[in-house]
């Protein structure tokens, strides 16, 4: 079984609301849901909507038709119908969003208890809520389709912000400073709610300049740091970025990307900032750039960033975006995380060459000696990294096709090459970058797909294997939506050789 549910309506409406209540009931009876969010830069009105996909098997993406439409408002179906499949069928006509939570529930089969539940874990106008929602349950006669129950698991219904804050705080955080700028604004939120019981500090600044110079501040006396924003807020912090491989101070930068440049689509995913991240800052310095493709993924990457940042007093940049960000996933797995210790202490710091006082110098055999140091750092990072999983491969392998991405677009990519006979690279570190993607890649036909106009991954793969991916092997997406997983395998199966 699977089936696919839009909740549209204006901002307020509750679309949100509607499928979280939903998708954590449908966890409860065994089932994988998916939940993805497309929302306006608007506080009220405008038109928003959830899409979930719900299946008895892994499910990582949604498709392009559906089989309802909750319709909050009457522009929702306007905008949508096109995409109903030719038995799905459409809810609206009422004010009340508890009310179509009622008849969802009766419309799947699923018993009113587990509505309930859902509805005291909101705790907000409970006696409310359950009476819009039992009038909805009463009020539906049809029956849409019948869900089972499957069986009891551990799953965990997480996105990719909550994967951010909780490996941030298995990693030992002190202190998060950032200014909010979507789709990052979620983490700071998430640390803030639960700053006292683990023990962390959060603060909001007033812009990214100070969020950065304020975090090296902090972290030279000992702190572990984490910084977040997106791309034009990252742009502003890169002097700084600087300053932290040049004085040589640990620190954690989350950069979940949206289309730019300038402001772009300010509440739509993109992967464009790939190359921002690796070359980011005026001189030679050191860093990693991690890349998860999962709320799991997203724990154990914080950690190791965490951990290279610590260990060789590096900036180190997890990248993500919107999709990943704000989606919702279903988990099944514990997280690996890596622990680190503080590696800074009270002592000079400079933004100049040094000397071993930590005193400005011009001296030219000093300066040389401290840039062949970070030179040779560089190489003990790529060794370190080999310790770690750079990359993973899915599918059958020793095939002639794979495909190769990274980030958000693994979701879609695994739903859309599951019947395919072709494998799947998914690269987890961009800085340092694998030597062993070459070996993987060398006679095959590569497929790249990417949510950006450009295929920077594609750029990095050639300048780190000298292989090159022809034009019309690249699979671009660049309108600020992420990949559906039907249409993505129409597109990979254009390809196969």
């Amino acid at each position: 079984m699977k089936l696919t549910i839009l909740f549209g309506g204006e901002a307020g409406q509750g679309p949100n609301l509607l499928s979280n209540i939903l998708g954590k009931a449908l966890i409860k009876k065994g089932y994988y849901v998916f939940v993805s969010r497309e929302y306006q830069s608007l506080i009220r009105g405008g038109h928003n909507f959830n899409v979930l996909t719900f299946s008895d098997k892994p499910i990582h993406s949604n498709e392009s038709k559906l089989d309802m439409i909750i319709a909050l408002d009457e522009n929702t179906e306007k905008i949508h119908k096109k995409e109903l499949k030719s038995k799905g069928m459409v809810l609206k006509g009422h004010d009340e969003n508890m009310y179509y939570a009622g008849a969802l529930f009766k419309l799947l089969c699923l018993d009113f208890k587990g509505l309930e539940e859902e509805l005291k874990e909101l705790e907000k106008k409970f006696e409310e809520n359950m009476k819009e929602a039992k009038k909805g349950y009463e009020d539906e006669k049809k029956n849409f389709c019948k869900v089972d129950f499957l069986e009891k698991n551990k799953n965990v219904f997480i996105n990719g912000n909550k994967g951010i804050a909780e490996g941030a705080i298995k990693s030992g955080l002190d202190i998060y400073y950032a200014y909010p700028m979507t789709p990052a604004t979620p983490v700071l939120g998430e640390l803030a709610e639960n700053q006292i019981e683990n023990n962390i500090l959060v603060l909001e600044m007033e812009n990214e300049i100070s969020v950065i110079n304020t975090a090296i501040g902090s972290a030279i006396t000992g702190a572990k740091i984490m910084i977040g924003t997106s791309g034009g807020g990252f742009d502003l912090m890169t002097e700084a970025l600087s300053l932290s491989g040049m004085a040589e101070v640990p620190l954690v930068v989350y950069l979940s990307q949206r289309p730019g440049p300038g402001t772009g689509i300010a509440t739509g995913t993109g992967q464009g900032d790939l190359s921002m991240a690796r070359h980011s800052g005026h001189g030679e310095l050191n860093r990693v750039v991690l890349t998860p493709g999962d709320p799991k993924e997203a724990e154990e990457l914080v950690s190791q960033a965490f951990y290279f940042s610590q260990k060789f007093k590096i900036p180190a940049i997890i990248l993500s975006d919107k999709h990943l960000a704000e989606s919702i996933y279903t988990i099944a797995e514990n997280p690996k995380i890596t622990k680190s210790e503080k590696s800074t202490k009270l002592e000079r710091y400079n933004s100049y060459e040094k000397d071993e006082y930590g005193s400005a110098t011009e001296n030219p055999e000093i300066v040389n000696k401290n840039v062949e140091r970070r030179i040779k750092e560089g190489k003990e990072i790529e060794k370190e990294a080999e310790k770690f999983e750079q990359f993973k491969i899915y599918g059958i392998k020793n095939v002639k096709n794979i495909v190769v991405s990274y980030g958000s677009t693994k979701g879609a990519i695994l739903d859309a090459v599951a019947n395919l006979k072709l494998s799947f690279m998914q690269i987890l570190y961009a800085e340092p970058f694998s030597k062993s993607v070459k070996k993987e890649l060398e006679g095959k036909n590569i497929i790249l797909v990417e949510n950006n106009a450009t295929g920077q991954l594609g750029k990095l793969i050639a300048e780190k294997t000298g292989i090159l991916i022809p034009d019309n092997n690249r699979v671009l997406r660049y309108d600020g939506r992420p990949f559906l997983h039907d249409e993505l395998k129409k597109e990979i199966e254009r390809r196969l050789k």
